[in-house]
């Protein structure tokens, strides 16, 4: 999978920016589709950002157990809790469980997958016709 870089994108954008706008046109498909890559990219930003604030917090929690600190779990306590995350007492075997389930099916990740069956089908659809927003 090839990853356009940022200069790339800009260009693209540009590109189609520069070109007069008909309408029911593919361009205009173009800058939808461009808009939605644009929110992609921020989320995939916003996650990495969540996803290293994580890790980065379960890092220093092993590493002040190892230390022997006498409170470890503040640094993944304070991350939990500035996303709303921080479970109470109540959520405790759900989130055991739901944690046991995620083990289970990772633990089966790499597995390959079952062959499929090469049986015939039924007919199949040939798809929908679909109109551009004017």
């Amino acid at each position: 999978m090839a990853i356009i870089m940022r200069s790339e994108f800009d260009d693209i954008r540009a590109h189609i920016a520069a070109e007069p706008a008909r309408p029911g046109d593919l361009l205009e498909l173009a800058h939808a589709l461009l808009d939605d890559l644009e929110q992609l990219r921020m989320r995939e930003a916003i996650l990495r950002s969540h996803y290293l604030g994580l890790l980065t917090a379960a890092r220093a929690t092993v590493a002040a157990d190892a230390v022997g600190d006498l409170a470890p779990l503040t640094f993944l306590e304070h991350e939990l809790a500035r996303h709303g995350q921080l479970p109470d007492g109540e959520q405790a075997p759900r989130i055991l469980a739901d944690a046991a389930g995620a083990q289970a099916m990772l633990a089966h990740l790499d597995e390959p997958a079952p062959p499929r069956s090469r049986a015939p089908r039924g007919p199949r659809c040939g798809g929908v016709s679909r109109r551009l927003r004017s």
